[in-house]
């Protein structure tokens, strides 16, 4: 396995980091490494930050790691070794003011003015390109674990399979992409190794900046309707233009990693969204009601009278997101409440079930199918012909029904954020 760039193993990365929480930050290493955190950053919706790190050499063999200092004088030393090496506290106090001063250059550099990051109670993800002996990503977790990280991932390309074992115990968990029995150096697995400048590292957090979604509000709320309460999360981005609610389908729930990922890319665009059951437990256990589209549609318009009856986001033009069945039960309701409904979007839907509503469906309706979920696509394509409404097709070149491919799910994301931005805000 080669990567074609920093930013190829970024996205590749990002992949195997789909399962991490919400309140995760993408920590790269400078410099290399920010490169590929940065696509994490992207591709995850969730904040980029360096981490900057100064190893503590014992003064008389500085190739040997005594401790690191990091940000805000933090610091962690490793007991054994100071102890072997008879290290004095004004020894350890003049390397370690030597190292504090050139962690501030290099911080100054490299923030240009930012603040960090605060990593109290959080997930930080330490990112590098590539792992030869790990020492530096071994301080970076310690470093990030003493700023108050809950719990610490470390995430990278490419790194030798007894480096991965020797980090599990500074790391929660360790993610890599390959692990190849020999590794010489890490550029000889880049088809593109350019080194990356100081200035690069800071154009990339300018970048990230401007993506952070403006401060949300997430509320777990329940919404009464057709007799049962079914539980949901409503996020409000600060100016919220409009609100999308989702309907899931095939027996997922509100957690659904897919349709989380897709309403935060909604959340970065300013609209709201409500993701909520469709189904009770109880319900959800007959298999047969996950294809019940009337049952699934009455619920859905529910949950628009809900959204109409708040005093938040009532006012705000409303959009419906609708994955495999839930696509049909959102077309359906989006035809009977047309004054309710300003768009629709299926991703992998099943607009066929709700075939005798599709002419009645007056919302601009984006279909968004994997263009290796062959009979999906025909199913799509049939449905397509029976709407009479603004519409349009979109295949995801390569991508499966579930679109677990690398950044197929993310293509989905940016088209449903680019519908729902031209439909919503126009009303």
């Amino acid at each position: 396995m080669a990567f074609a760039n920093r930013v190829d193993a970024g996205r590749q990365l990002a992949d195997r980091l789909r399962h991490v929480p919400a309140d995760a930050v993408a920590l790269g290493l400078p410099r290399g490494g920010v490169p590929v955190a940065a696509e994490v950053s992207r591709a995850l919706g969730i904040p980029l930050d360096v981490i900057v790190v100064r190893k503590l050499g014992v003064p008389y063999q500085p190739e040997l790691a005594m401790g690191a200092v990091g940000e805000g004088g933090v610091r962690v030393l490793n007991d054994d070794v100071m102890r072997l090496a008879h290290v004095s506290d004004a020894a350890l106090q003049a390397v370690e003011d030597e190292e504090l001063a050139e962690l501030s250059r290099r911080t100054t550099r490299l923030r240009q003015g930012r603040e960090p990051v605060p990593l109290d109670g959080r997930t930080a993800i330490v990112i590098d390109d590539g792992i030869a002996t790990g020492a530096t990503a071994r301080a970076a977790c310690q470093i990030a674990r003493a700023h108050g990280a809950k719990s610490v991932i470390l995430a990278v390309p490419i790194a030798p399979p007894d480096a991965v074992r020797s980090l599990s115990d500074v790391a929660d968990e360790v993610v890599c992409v390959a692990t190849p029995g020999e590794l010489s150096s890490i550029g000889q697995w880049y088809d593109d190794f350019t080194q990356t400048s100081d200035d690069e590292v800071a154009r990339l957090l300018e970048e990230a900046d401007a993506r952070r979604p403006a401060a949300a509000t997430s509320t777990e709320v329940t919404v009464s309707t057709d007799g049962v309460h079914l539980p949901g999360e409503l996020t409000v981005p600060s100016g919220a233009s409009g609100v999308v609610v989702f309907a899931h389908g095939s027996g997922s729930g509100r957690a659904s990693p897919r349709n989380v990922q897709v309403a935060q890319a909604q959340h970065e665009a300013g609209l709201a969204t409500l993701l909520f059951d469709l189904l009770t437990p109880e319900e959800a256990a007959d298999r047969s009601n996950v294809f019940d589209i009337v049952l699934l549609a009455r619920r859905v318009r529910g949950a628009i009278d809900w959204i109409h009856d708040r005093s938040d986001v009532g006012h705000l033009p409303l959009g419906l997101f609708g994955a495999s069945t839930g696509a049909a039960a959102a077309l359906m309701a989006a035809a009977e409440v047309p004054s309710s409904v300003a768009a629709v979007v299926s991703r992998g839907g099943r607009p066929d079930l709700a075939a005798d509503r599709l002419t009645d469906v007056t919302a601009p309706t984006l279909l968004i199918v994997g263009g290796a979920d062959v009979e999906v696509l025909e199913l799509n394509r049939r449905a397509q012909a029976s709407l009479v409404c603004r519409n349009r097709l979109d295949v995801v070149p390569g991508a499966t029904h579930l679109f677990e491919e690398p950044g197929a799910l993310d293509r989905v994301a940016e088209l449903a954020a680019e519908w729902f931005g031209t439909h919503l805000r126009t009303g």
